[in-house]
């Protein structure tokens, strides 16, 4: 999972987290494949239908803002979105996302080059955005954040090795 490789469906400021799952569909299942028919609807009502696995979404602005439901990055994991990339997170949005084995890369570098239908290469450990003959810097993933996609989630994480890592400290 160091490097993520996907054609991009790119979106671009504001996307909240009712433009990623609108809650007129939350409140009726907590089956996620369901909600995953409806991801991103509200900014594109044909994504579901188009999005492949490994897809990556390339954003603009306070990506996943609005209220703190959970359900967003699940919804967008299970469309087959492999990564997020955006100039900026809504800081919820951002934990969750790690808390459930997406991985989200804040790049405030990116420009308006990359499109909808490109082909981009994430490189996490190195903090990488390959885009055609372009490369934008990002702050590489944690050790520990990238242990915990790895492992595919918090509560993966925490299955795996039986606690976390400070607990085993004491």
């Amino acid at each position: 999972m160091q490097v993520i490789k996907g054609k991009v469906w790119k979106f671009g400021d504001d996307i909240s987290t009712d433009l990623i799952i609108p809650g007129k569909y939350k409140f009726k299942t907590i089956d996620f494949n369901e909600l995953a028919r409806h991801a991103m609807e509200g900014a594109d009502p044909q994504f579901s239908s188009k999005v492949s696995k490994g897809d990556i979404i390339v954003a603009c602005e306070n990506f996943g803002c609005g209220s703190s439901r959970e359900q967003a990055p699940v919804v967008i994991k299970h469309a087959g979105v492999s990564a997020v990339v955006a100039k900026s997170f809504a800081r919820i949005f951002y934990r969750n996302s790690f808390n459930i084995g997406l991985p989200v890369v804040e790049c405030p570098d990116l420009d308006d080059s990359i499109k909808t239908g490109d082909t981009v290469e994430l490189r996490l450990a190195e903090g990488q955005v390959l885009a055609g003959t372009r490369t934008y810097s990002f702050k590489p993933i944690p050790p520990f954040l990238m242990t915990i996609l790895q492992d595919g989630g918090l509560v993966e994480h925490f299955k795996k090795r039986g606690g976390f890592i400070w607990e085993k400290q004491g």
